[in-house]
């Protein structure tokens, strides 16, 4: 798919969808649960599909009726349905699932596309073999064989939380209890909070002994609750980005109290020089003069696009540092936001860990944009793109679907002048 975009200004207001990263926890807390949950305000991405087959295959019993899922949870992990299970293109997926799965104690093979079995999994890898269980990466899967042990893990702070939070979901369904002493740097904290809290809400319980060191009893049970998925603050922030550079906007559908780590792009965005009215269900965006900043990305690593574009259209320099993360996504996200934004005739370096971009006065696309085969990369490609001076078009559009099906839709709510071919 193709997106033809032309010039626009920001206007109106939208509803931010649910959070994806809130609906993979709530779907496999449920799933792991004692009775029937129900959980609304789900949006169906290729991300959480992905998690909501994987559990079904795990035995979980959900059911779909528009928004709303009911789930009935596992009643034993030797009803396993198949032995491969399909992960698509989502890292949470995956990661989420291999200590999971490694409860059934059986073989298993974990299979997924694009760059998802590219991505790093050394972390895992080093846990089974430690414990003297199978792991195999190949290309063309990964294969485990034998449940993990309860005991004292150690972890890298530097490392992609997905790994501590898929070891929190399974851990306290083991008899004994178990500690993950995280070693600092610890970053991305605010997601490891957002499963905390996930699973205190299904009955489960895990504490911070210390500041780096979290202690899992043993022997518990998730516990179905009912449970409303609140708005997505990752996706809230293309159209944040787009309200500051642009004319302004409204965005409701999210909370100011979230725990959800890219929440930082308001601070981000304060920081810039935007004027910003907190709303009982959101925020109004106000247009500004913008000027660009040194921001950290150590907690908040998929703003990484979103931020460049920011930064374009700051005035001055900005610097984005801690952002190594970004070469492992779903594309290497520095080298296409560098590719991409010099279209634009943008002024723009990196280092393995680094983005510089200049402040580009009068962008203008030269030629095609490409999308990477990344949703973020498409969506902070189209707000690059509106707020331009001239029409562009984003080859391999249809990216969006991963974790925002109907982004365009809204785009088009916001002012946004789009064709899809």
């Amino acid at each position: 798919m193709k997106a033809h975009l032309l010039p626009s200004k920001s206007t109106g207001s939208i509803h931010i969808p649910p959070s994806k990263s809130m609906s993979h926890r709530a779907i496999i807390c449920a799933a792991l649960a004692h009775g029937e949950s129900i959980i609304q305000n789900v949006a169906y991405s290729k991300d959480i599909l992905a998690t909501i087959e994987g559990m079904k295959q795990l035995g979980a019993s959900i059911r779909k009726d528009g928004s709303t899922l009911y789930i009935r949870g596992v009643q034993s992990f030797q009803q396993l349905a198949a032995k491969e299970i399909f992960c698509n293109e989502s890292g949470s997926t995956l990661r989420f699932f291999i200590p999971i799965f490694s409860l059934c104690n059986q073989d298993i093979t974990f299979t997924g596309q694009g760059r998802l079995l590219d991505r790093p999994q050394k972390v895992y890898a080093d846990i089974f073999h430690k414990q003297g269980l199978d792991f195999t990466h190949t290309p063309s899967g990964i294969h485990i064989h034998q449940s993990l042990q309860a005991g004292w893990y150690t972890l890298k702070g530097d490392v992609s939380s997905q790994f501590i939070s898929g070891l929190l979901f399974a851990l306290p369904l083991l008899t004994e209890d178990s500690t993950i002493h995280i070693e600092p740097p610890f970053e991305s904290r605010s997601y490891i909070d957002l499963t905390l809290e996930m699973m205190e809400r299904f009955g489960v319980k895990a504490y911070y002994h210390d500041e780096f060191t979290l202690y899992i009893p043993g022997n518990q049970q998730y516990q179905a609750c009912n449970y409303t998925i609140e708005g997505d603050y990752s996706q809230l922030a293309f159209f944040a980005v787009l309200g500051a550079i642009s004319d302004g906007i409204t965005l409701h559908g999210v909370t100011s109290s979230s725990k959800q780590g890219d929440k930082q792009i308001i601070d981000i965005l304060k920081q810039f020089g935007a004027l910003i009215d907190t709303l009982k269900d959101g925020y109004r965006i106000h247009p500004a003069k913008l000027i660009g900043q040194a921001i950290n990305l150590e907690n908040c690593p998929d703003l990484g696009p979103i931020v460049c574009v920011l930064g374009m259209y700051g005035e001055g320099t900005t610097h984005i540092y801690n952002a190594s993360r970004l070469r492992i996504k779903e594309s290497d996200r520095i080298a296409a936001m560098e590719e991409e934004l010099r279209k634009f005739g943008t002024n723009i370096t990196s280092t393995p860990d680094t983005i510089t971009i200049q402040h580009n006065p009068n962008p203008i696309c030269q030629t095609s944009l490409y999308g990477h085969n990344d949703h973020r990369v498409v969506m902070a490609l189209s707000v690059a793109a509106m707020a331009s001076c001239q029409e562009a078009i984003i080859e391999d559009a249809q990216a969006i679907e991963k974790s925002y099906p109907t982004f365009f839709e809204d785009f088009k709510k916001v002012g946004g002048k789009v064709d899809l071919l």
